[in-house]
């Protein structure tokens, strides 16, 4: 059985959504570092960072998914 980090070597290179998905979560990574360093947050802002994070989430639980799938069909 792979481990994950060879599972995401692979999954990086050969699926498409998965990569879109990892870079996106990066994205949102720098985004809410962003926010959390600042002292003081708008209500607005505040709203933001809760967005940011259900989002990051999401992406984070469709790859485990995908990674799930892709144990699934290598065993």
């Amino acid at each position: 059985m792979q481990i994950d980090t060879q599972i995401v070597d692979v999954l990086r290179k050969s699926n498409h959504e998965f990569r879109a998905l990892e870079e996106s979560h990066h994205r949102l990574d720098t985004e809410l570092g962003e926010l959390q360093r600042r002292h003081f947050l708008t209500p607005q802002e505040e709203t933001l960072k809760k967005q940011i994070q259900k989002e990051k989430l999401a992406k984070k639980d469709k790859m485990a998914e995908i990674i799930r799938l892709y144990r699934q069909t290598q065993s």
